[in-house]
């Protein structure tokens, strides 16, 4: 331990619900470097939170959205400004509940926090995801707004060719309401936000919990912009190539470039950064080493891609539980993503630990 960690420690124990702000001015540092302090000593077993709550059983808590899927997928290819024959389905989604139930499934106590509309979207919303897993005791049932819809068309390889989604009802998990949950978020191993949410939640979060591995997803090109003001409290950043330009305002087209990105993401703060790149699998980047994955040689049949990004998370999430190195987080964040794609439903119900694992022996032997 560090002689700056020994003195935010002693801090600390002097007053266990003392801000980041408090510890920042008592030491004379900027707050992210006390956050980035506390950090180091969470990871070390010797503080687990702010008012040193000791978990026996570790849990993630995941934060943002929640939808109902409605995916529509023409049989041939797809012929735009005309009715295309083809198949309409539906299933649970929002990248937030996506990533809550492929944690659930891989067995790690997983609790959403999220709103619903009091209605037959937001009811099944409820119960699918208690049969999935998911503690949804969290998730706030509202008559001000719908359920939120997200309705996408496909192209006729599986990949999605338009969106539009409409979130009014996430709106209302603001920080007040937010605060309702505080105890669980402070006893939480991890937490896992989407940008769904809006910037009053954001703000919360990121001066609250900067002291926890923050895992963001960035959702979208639009709504990835909200995380810029707070990427020094982000642990983890998960977005698209597209998504992470957008925040940067600059082009990667290059491996060099890409480098140069990933660069500026760690000097506002960042600590790893996962920049998702469809079939050509994900580049990584820390402070340490920065390198590129390629996803399975033979994967399979591509039905939605809609929820591969988000079970990329939710392994990358559970392989920083089992404290994994790089590499093997990597595997297994992009077997999880293979399993996805493979199914029509936004998450795939037959994912599983044995399910990723086989995929890596298959696949990834040496």
């Amino acid at each position: 331990m560090t002689k700056r960690e020994q003195e935010i420690l002693a801090l600390i124990q002097a007053d266990p619900l003392i801000t980041q702000n408090d510890i920042a001015q008592a030491v004379g540092i900027s707050r992210s470097a006390v956050a980035g302090h506390i950090m180091k000593l969470t990871a070390q077993g010797i503080v687990k939170g702010r008012g040193y709550v000791f978990n026996d059983s570790p849990y993630i808590a995941v934060i943002g959205g929640a939808n109902m899927d409605i995916h529509g997928a023409p049989e041939i290819k797809l012929r735009l400004r005309d009715s295309n024959p083809g198949s309409v389905s539906t299933s649970p989604g929002g990248v937030a509940r996506n990533i809550a139930e492929n944690i659930a499934r891989l067995g790690v106590d997983c609790r959403l926090i999220s709103a619903v509309g009091n209605d037959q979207y937001g009811q099944m919303l409820l119960q699918q995801g208690r049969d999935a897993g998911i503690d949804m005791r969290h998730v706030a049932l509202l008559d001000s707004a719908p359920t939120s819809t997200y309705m996408s068309v496909l192209d006729h390889a599986g990949d999605m060719h338009v969106a539009i989604s409409d979130m009014t009802v996430i709106d209302a998990l603001d920080s007040e309401r937010l605060r309702s949950h505080e105890k669980m978020l402070r006893q939480a191993t991890l937490i896992v936000l989407d940008t769904n949410l809006c910037d009053d939640a954001l703000a919360w979060l990121a001066n609250n919990f900067a002291d926890k591995p923050l895992f963001v997803d960035t959702v979208s090109t639009t709504k990835a912009l909200k995380i810029k003001p707070y990427l020094a409290s982000v642990h983890t950043l998960k977005p698209s190539l597209i998504e992470a330009e957008s925040i940067a305002g600059v082009k990667a087209g290059t491996r060099k470039q890409m480098k140069t990105l990933a660069n500026w993401f760690h000097e506002k703060g960042v600590q790893r950064l996962f920049i998702t790149l469809g079939n050509r699998g994900v580049f990584y980047s820390t402070q340490e080493q920065q390198g590129s994955i390629k996803p399975p040689a033979h994967q399979p049949r591509l039905k939605n891609a809609g929820g591969a990004g988000d079970a990329f998370l939710a392994g990358a999430a559970f392989s920083w539980l089992k404290d994994w190195p790089l590499d093997k987080s990597m595997q297994f964040g992009l077997a999880a993503a293979s399993i996805a794609l493979s199914h029509e439903k936004t998450s795939n119900p037959n994912l599983s630990l044995a399910a990723i694992n086989q995929v890596i022996e298959k696949y990834h032997a040496n």
